[in-house]
């Protein structure tokens, strides 16, 4: 007992000798908090750089208007800035986005495939968000298995012997699609947050839980991977990314 109270006291000790700085960082490994941004450049990502920049204190992506056609966007596949930190599997994700025009999303569980004409190429689990009015919130795999859950839904992916063509149970739904959709901003910043444990994920935009999915196809389900965020192909477009918090279960 005498030597438990003396250890206890060289390492309280010790700790009043260690800076703010040194006790902030062993309360962050504590919690497996981990930075994406530092809010400055794009410092640990990777991607077109033509098409991503960091604006107002945000990572910015462009889809710039074809020269012949201005109407179009000039890129021809989506494509991706992919965070090089390393790969998650278990963790909550929050972030706070803005978009005027097109589709975007970020990509979580994913992998990288060849880069193409216009940057990197990534399949894999996305957190789906638009300008308009149907796929914001919604479980998309990108050059995967596609829809896996629309927004409101609580779906179960069975095993399936086409990985293009899951088994989808759909149960209780977990909110209202109108309701969900009436409480995004257009053109202002939104808050997501994205949670996956084991192969159980869940989305959220403004606090209102918008899929809840199972998936049992453990065949095809993602498990760990990286995380990256979209420009879509299509009309120009421009999408932001603020306020990262990730805080790692792995």
């Amino acid at each position: 007992m005498k030597s438990n109270r003396l250890l206890t006291f060289l390492f309280a000790t010790l700790c009043l000798t260690c800076s703010e700085a040194q006790v902030s960082a062993q309360t962050a490994n504590a919690s497996s908090e981990v930075t994406l941004f530092n809010g400055v450049d794009l410092k640990g990502w990777e991607g077109n750089m033509n098409l991503w920049s960091v604006q107002d204190g945000a990572i910015t992506g462009i889809t710039p208007p074809d020269p012949a056609n201005p109407a179009k966007g000039i890129i021809k596949h989506n494509t991706f800035l992919v965070w090089k930190g390393g790969t998650v599997g278990d963790f909550e994700l929050t972030f706070q986005y803005r978009i005027e025009k097109g589709n975007s999303g970020v990509q979580y569980r994913s992998k990288e495939l060849p880069a193409g004409e216009f940057g990197p190429i990534i399949s894999g689990y996305q957190a789906d968000f638009e300008a308009g009015d149907k796929y914001s919130g919604i479980l998309y795999e990108e050059r995967g298995r596609g829809i896996l859950a629309l927004r409101g839904e609580k779906t179960v992916i069975k095993p399936s012997t086409n990985a293009k063509k899951p088994v989808i149970e759909k149960g209780q739904p977990v909110g209202d699609s109108a309701a969900i959709q009436a409480s995004i901003k257009k053109e202002e910043w939104n808050e997501y947050k994205i949670v996956a444990k084991g192969n159980h994920v869940q989305h959220f935009i403004n606090g209102l839980q918008t899929i809840d999915v199972t998936d049992e196809d453990a065949a095809n389900a993602p498990k760990k991977g990286l995380i990256a965020l979209q420009i879509h192909q299509g009309p120009p477009m421009k999408v932001q990314f603020k306020n990262f918090k990730l805080i790692s279960n792995d």
